[in-house]
């Protein structure tokens, strides 16, 4: 009998969750720690503080959906709204963090737009999400295929569709987003147990060298950039006048001087 499908802020409760959380958290501090600007906002996961080593002085946490009051967060949200329709106006924002919220969203392309339009030109977009080319999605993929016969669990969260880090990369090149850096996370085997995890921590220095592709989780920072208008071509100009004036000669005094040497 196949067991309930959890969340993603559930199943960070889980060993392997915090296994991930923990490199995140790293992530997201190296990447944001020295980006400036006055207003920065994450999209999704209250249960990490994403902008929490950034010193703008203006961040916001935004959630599709509203909080329990009993619910214990990292970061409490500011707004609950759709991340396909954000309230704030068009390059206003120096900063938004995804994590995980395009996987989560129901349509990933319109949250991509929508980020693009509310960052200022030279603006940052951070991204992690998980990763389908990896031991973990492959362990996943294999669990939806037991679920249909009614047997197994999943072993990553079973809300929304991973996005493989190369398609999200042509997504970014589309709207003028210029990849700044990349990186992938997470090698060990896909075991549930803490135990079974501190066994294989030797594998995450040797897939960080050796197949750096195949980390469970990734890591993306892009930029958004805009090309200025310059105009081209000799028509905006006044045309260049033309020179009538006499032009002195430097020698017409000695010149002058000879002529009359030689007529005496």
């Amino acid at each position: 009998m196949s067991e309930p499908i959890i969340g993603m802020q559930q199943w960070f409760e889980t060993a392997p969750g915090r296994y991930l959380l923990a490199w995140e958290r790293s992530e997201f501090e190296r990447a944001v720690g020295d980006v400036f600007g006055y207003h920065a906002l994450q999209l999704g996961l209250p249960g990490i503080d994403a902008l929490g080593a950034n010193r703008m002085p203006h961040k916001w946490l935004a959630v599709t959906e509203r909080l329990a009051p009993e619910a214990t967060t990292a970061a409490r949200p500011a707004l609950v709204t759709d991340f396909a329709a954000l309230p704030f106006e068009e390059n206003s924002l120096d900063l938004v963090v995804l994590p995980h919220s395009l996987e989560l969203h129901h349509d990933p392309h319109a949250t991509l737009r929508e980020v693009e339009r509310v960052l200022v030109p030279e603006g940052r977009v951070v991204i992690c999400g998980l990763n389908p080319a990896s031991l973990w999605g492959l362990k996943q993929r294999r669990a939806h295929l037991y679920q249909r016969f009614g047997v197994g669990a999943l072993y990553l969260p079973g809300a929304g569709e991973f996005i493989g880090y190369w398609r999200l990369r042509d997504w970014l090149r589309l709207l003028n987003f210029e990849v700044e850096s990349g990186s992938f996370g997470c090698w060990r085997p896909a075991m549930k147990s803490q135990k079974w995890l501190d066994r294989y921590g030797w594998i995450d220095p040797v897939g960080e060298r050796w197949w750096p592709i195949f980390g469970a989780a990734y890591f993306i920072v892009a930029v958004k950039r805009v090309q200025g208008v310059k105009l081209i071509g000799r028509a905006w100009r006044p045309a260049a006048g033309i020179a009538t004036a006499p032009v002195p000669l430097a020698n017409r005094s000695h010149g002058a001087r000879a002529q009359q040497g030689k007529a005496s």
